[in-house]
């Protein structure tokens, strides 16, 4: 099947093998509770000059899938969460884990290194992950012929080419193509960064609704083959397809990071850099949560 062929062509796997080390032994889709981490990359031809490889994660959701409920819980994490960032062995801001790693262990170091960040943040294993860049969300958008979506406020921002004010959306519900459901996504100049999040979810909520409408594997298969060369992805094609069911049969809660703004002097001459703060006892609720979710016990976070 060329799909298939498509799927392993875009196989990454992780430095430390299939399973995560918060796991006793790894996990399966369907067979178990699993976690998959969504990663979204700042990625074009004009930003591989700019960062020479090194990019940013744009955006950071995690999916934990519960088997039994049929239930999955979507976590937004904020791309400025100060956090410990295991690859840099310091804190920092969770979106340069990816680009930390890219710099230290190569291309397919970047992952590793977010999925190890998301861990440290957590202490929730996650299984799988999958990344897209700007060129494969819109094309996935596009092969669904556009979503629907509650756009919660005008906007003018730029396009995947970073073309200034390329994309004008207004308030309320209506249909989006891949440009406009990206610029929906990715825009940072109308609220903070948390709310960034939710706008993220609603588009990752509106896409898997779509898949619902269509209920159709050759449709499915015809998005993976659109995305060729545009994601990378430690996941088989029988995963996808079963997670592709939970889509089709599951129901999704949206879940934020809470946290709080903080300015700290880690700029050049001491200026001060923006990040986001997560709240400790929200953060320990939040671990339990997800945990439970996935069928383990509680733990206890760490300082760093």
């Amino acid at each position: 099947m060329k799909t298939s062929s498509l799927v392993q062509k875009s196989n990454l796997n992780l430095a430390r093998g299939e399973k995560s080390n918060l796991r006793e032994k790894s996990v399966k889709p369907i067979a178990n509770h699993v976690s998959l981490l969504i990663m979204g990359i700042d990625e074009n031809q004009e930003r591989q000059k700019e960062y020479n490889g090194a990019f940013h994660t744009d955006a950071l959701l995690l999916a934990t899938f519960n088997k039994d409920d049929k239930t999955v819980k979507l976590t937004s994490i904020p791309r400025d969460t100060y956090t410990y960032v295991p690859v840099e062995k310091k804190k920092d801001k969770i979106t340069h884990a990816y680009g930390s790693g890219f710099v230290k262990n190569g291309k397919d170091g970047g992952p590793q290194a977010s999925v190890e960040a998301v861990e440290k943040l957590l202490q929730v294993p996650v299984d799988y992950f999958v990344k897209f860049n700007f060129g494969s969300f819109t094309k996935i958008v596009d092969g669904l012929d556009g979503i629907e979506v509650d756009v919660p406020v005008e906007f003018t921002e730029q396009n995947s080419k970073d073309e200034p004010d390329a994309i004008h959306l207004k308030k309320g519900l209506q249909k989006l193509n891949g440009e406009e459901a990206l610029a929906l996504a990715r825009t940072r100049h109308i609220d903070s960064d948390a709310m960034r999040g939710q706008r993220q979810q609603l588009v990752i909520e509106a896409i898997l609704s779509k898949l619902k409408s269509v209920g159709s594997i050759t449709k499915l298969e015809k998005i993976v083959e659109a995305v060729d060369g545009d994601f990378k992805t430690n996941l088989v094609m029988d995963d996808i397809l079963s997670f592709y069911k939970y889509g089709l049969n599951g129901s999704v809660e949206k879940i934020q990071l809470a946290g709080d703004d903080l300015y700290l002097p880690n700029g050049p001459n001491g200026q001060r850099v923006y990040y986001y703060n997560p709240n400790k006892k929200d953060l320990q609720s939040l671990s339990n949560t997800l945990r439970t979710h996935l069928g383990l016990s509680e733990k206890q976070i760490e300082e760093n």
